[in-house]
């Protein structure tokens, strides 16, 4: 297979539901979403590596909300990593694809070891952003030794209530002729809700954190349980390989569990960033503000850590002096 060969499953999000075990799920593969995401930058292998997993993450949770706008996750950390920021933008209308960005901000001569070597204290944030008109809801978790998928998971269950179980596989496949490019996928099982899908939850699991286990007790721990096990039979080939589809991944892990499945979602990589939006963002500075960024050549520069866009602009069209410029009887 070459790049030119896209898999008919690639960078699409696959919902689902388990029937007989009230259990609701996803399965996400994105390969040139990952593609778009990384070739903007030139991180070192273990901050690409957490990248991958946060926008695997990203895709998963976007899909599973009824969101009108936008989804972000975001890791804030005191290592070498010291923030991971990911949007999930719906879909602008039916049939249309849903779009992901995501960066990092890193200490490049920190970084050596495992990739969650590199994140260390801190918290680990979902925001839901459901346009104009609405309240922007947040949540946060400490980070936790176990990698970001286990934060995840800790986060659906202090926060929201909701047993959730992520298995994700991701990595740099080379392809004839030595080309590489990524491949990721990952499988999201959630308990169904019992009540608002936001709904905030307190207790206490192991230090002051609730485990998935923790909040499902009698039938729906069994099914819980059952499906987690059948969902540890999973292997990477079957996550980011080119000969399994989902669907096909589904019956052979869950065919016992009655799944039952939705329309695919098309996903792909998309920055909202424009000349307008730098232009909106700078208005807040008057002209001596302007000024001091302003470079040597006369010009002002910005760049969107996301897609790498790079905007020059004219300084005296900047800022809240030239939006509202005096009057002629001023």
């Amino acid at each position: 297979m070459t790049l030119g060969q896209k898999i008919a499953w690639d960078d699409t999000i696959l919902p689902f539901q388990l029937d007989n075990a009230d259990i609701r799920g996803r399965v996400a593969r994105l390969d040139g979403v990952l593609d778009g995401i990384l070739k903007q930058h030139d991180y070192p292998a273990p901050v690409e590596a957490l990248v991958a997993e946060m926008a695997l993450l990203t895709a998963l949770i976007g899909q599973t909300i009824k969101l009108r706008w936008k989804l972000s996750l975001q890791v804030q950390s005191k290592g070498p990593v010291r923030m991971i920021a990911t949007d999930y933008y719906a879909p602008e209308a039916e049939g249309e694809p849903a779009r992901i960005r995501a960066y990092a901000s890193f200490d490049r001569d920190r970084i050596s070891g495992t990739p969650f070597d590199q994140v260390g204290e801190g918290y680990f944030a979902v925001m839901i952003d459901q346009g104009e008109g609405t309240t922007p809801y947040q949540g946060i978790t400490p980070l936790t030794a176990d990698g970001l998928s286990a934060c995840a998971e800790a986060y659906f269950a202090q926060s929201e209530q909701l047993p959730t179980r992520f298995s994700l596989s991701f990595g740099k496949s080379t392809e004839a002729g030595g080309q590489e490019h990524w491949r990721a996928g990952g499988v999201m099982l959630q308990h169904m809700p019992k009540a608002s899908p936001f709904a905030q939850g307190g207790g206490s699991g192991e230090e002051g954190l609730l485990t998935p286990q923790d909040v499902v007790e009698g039938d729906d721990a069994e099914n819980w349980n059952r499906a987690n096990t059948l969902l540890d039979t999973v292997d990477d080939l079957e996550l980011i390989g080119p000969s399994v589809a989902p669907t096909d991944l589904l019956v052979r892990l869950f065919h016992e569990e009655a799944p039952r499945v939705f329309d695919m979602q098309p996903v792909r990589f998309g920055c909202t960033c424009s000349e307008d939006r730098v232009r909106n963002s700078l208005s807040i500075y008057s002209a001596k503000d302007i000024e001091k960024m302003t470079t040597e050549e006369g010009v002002l520069t910005a760049d969107c850590q996301f897609c790498g866009a790079h905007y020059r602009m004219d300084p005296s069209t900047l800022g809240f002096d030239a939006q509202n410029p005096p009057g002629d009887d001023d």
